[in-house]
C-alpha cells in the first residue's frame, strides 16, 4: 500500500485527530514502516496455529457448586439481639 500525506490526513481525521503539515510529514515514514510489517505478518502460513485470545489459558477459578444443608432458625439468630418472631429485626425505615 502507497503510504501518502492524503492517507495520513485521512487516517487523523478518521481518528479525530489535528495535525500539523509537520506532524503529517513525520507520520507518513512511520505508517509505511507498520503496514509493511504487517505485510510481512500476512505472508506467514499460520493455517495450523490455534488462535490466540489470551497469551495464557484462562480458567475458572471457582470451587464446584454443592448443595448443602443451611443453617436452622435458631442457628442463623443465635448471636443477635435484634430479632423477632424468627427474623432478624432491622433498623425502622422512614
Amino acid at each position: 500500500m502507497k503510504v501518502t500525506k492524503e492517507l495520513v490526513k485521512k487516517v487523523a481525521s478518521n481518528a479525530r485527530l489535528k495535525l500539523t503539515d509537520e506532524e503529517i510529514e513525520g507520520f507518513v515514514p512511520e505508517l509505511k514502516e507498520i503496514l509493511d510489517y504487517f505485510s510481512k505478518l500476512d505472508g506467514l502460513n499460520t493455517g495450523s496455529i490455534k488462535p490466540s485470545f489470551h497469551p495464557i489459558e484462562i480458567k475458572n477459578v471457582m470451587r464446584e457448586d454443592e448443595a448443602k444443608e443451611s443453617l436452622g432458625v435458631e442457628e442463623a439468630l443465635l448471636n443477635t439481639k435484634n430479632k423477632k418472631d424468627s427474623y432478624f429485626k432491622g433498623p425502622r425505615s422512614l
